[in-house]
């Protein structure tokens, strides 16, 4: 009555994989949705050294787990997709698995699948966060820094999140003032962030950046515009979004090539 184990993956068919459960398997991905790195623009010291750290690890060394904090729209989960292509475009061997946060409980039965692969793993989850009852931060715990198996050799862990102790502040401010023991209750949910040996911040960027980032798509891909009508264009755009990031300049690039009739 138990459900026939799950078959090994083709790891050649793909270098990008998405983990599902129920029954769990792992769907390659032919072509990944993702920026060129030369296209990120101001976050030029979360690109080096995310980028060292990957390649220590795709060829064999020692590497740390990483998280990616801060504000919207600026290029987190973007640039951790540019690097995977970066490390392929160098030549190294490496793989991205997605794991959704729903799915976190799992994680040990994936950790068991790619542990005894030849291959070695980026294991990537957007926009990581938790709730007041949410418990699947203790599934993550165990296997980012501890546990008697711990983390594979051949696995590192990248999550991409707005907070930077991937808990509301109100629910840490609530432990403190409720909890019997304050510091107890605080550290066990602050504990989990502290087992990402990089903590790399992601910060607004100026509007200088936000030019530039448009800039550069409109020179990527081949659009046509001068420079004192894009300014006025995207200054008009950022004011009416009430916001300037990375998305926000990617979404009017969107508006701008569609209006030119130009294919992205």
């Amino acid at each position: 009555m138990s459900p026939a184990p799950m078959a090994a993956p083709d790891f050649a068919a793909a270098d990008a994989f998405v983990w599902h459960v129920d029954p769990d398997r792992l769907v390659p991905v032919p072509k990944v949705n993702r920026v060129d790195l030369p296209l990120l623009v101001g976050i030029d010291r979360a690109r080096d050294t995310l980028l060292a750290n990957t390649v220590q690890f795709a060829r064999g060394l020692p590497a740390n787990n990483a998280l990616l904090w801060g504000s919207r729209g600026m290029g987190k989960s973007s640039l951790v997709k540019a690097i995977h292509a970066e490390v392929l475009a160098q030549g190294h061997a490496l793989k991205i698995v997605e794991l959704q946060r729903e799915d976190l409980p799992s994680v040990g039965r994936l950790l068991n699948i790619l542990r005894d692969c030849g291959d070695r793993f980026v294991l990537f989850c957007d926009d990581l966060s938790f709730s007041h009852d949410d418990q699947h931060y203790k599934s993550l715990k165990a296997v980012l820094d501890g546990g008697i198996e711990g983390r594979p050799d051949n696995v590192v862990f990248y999550a991409t999140s707005n907070r930077r102790h991937l808990m509301p502040r109100d629910m840490i401010e609530n432990e403190r003032s409720s909890a019997i023991s304050p510091s107890e209750a605080t550290e066990e949910k602050v504990s989990l962030s502290d087992r990402f040996g990089l903590w790399l911040g992601f910060h607004p960027c100026s509007q200088d950046e936000y030019l530039a980032m448009i800039r550069g798509y409109c020179d990527a891909h081949g659009v046509e515009i001068d420079d004192e009508t894009l300014r006025a264009e995207a200054i008009e755009w950022q004011a009416t979004r009430g916001a300037r990031s990375g998305r926000v300049a990617w979404q009017y690039f969107t508006d701008l090539a569609g209006r030119r009739g130009a294919a992205i």
